[in-house]
């Protein structure tokens, strides 16, 4: 991917048209509560604007997840941040994909 490629598609994951919020509460995402409310958030904001979102169906958004997963490295370089990508939970954040398919 060339750099400018990367530098358009951080500038659409951290667009907020519908002015909610959702790039801010995302990075203030600290505690299981932080997390499970930002959840929420989403999917308010898939309801209310879907418009906004590329990925609508479940599989379009697992791949997207996917893809981001991949090369996060290079998003949060490019947006400047400083993120623990070693220890983050990925067990749990697993966990919570998988029991997504079933919990209600």
């Amino acid at each position: 991917m060339r750099p400018e490629d990367l530098k358009s598609r951080s500038e659409v994951i951290r667009s907020d048209c519908s002015g909610d919020g959702l790039v801010e509460r995302a990075e203030g995402v600290r505690t299981k509560e932080d997390f499970a409310e930002f959840l929420c958030l989403l999917a308010r904001n898939l309801r209310d604007h879907p418009e906004e979102w590329e990925n609508t169906n479940l599989e379009q958004y697992l791949q997207g997840i996917r893809g981001f997963v991949e090369g996060m490295e290079g998003y949060y370089a490019n947006v400047g941040a400083t993120v623990n990508l070693v220890g983050p939970g990925w067990r749990v954040l697993a966990d919570v994909l998988l029991a997504g398919r079933v919990y209600e």
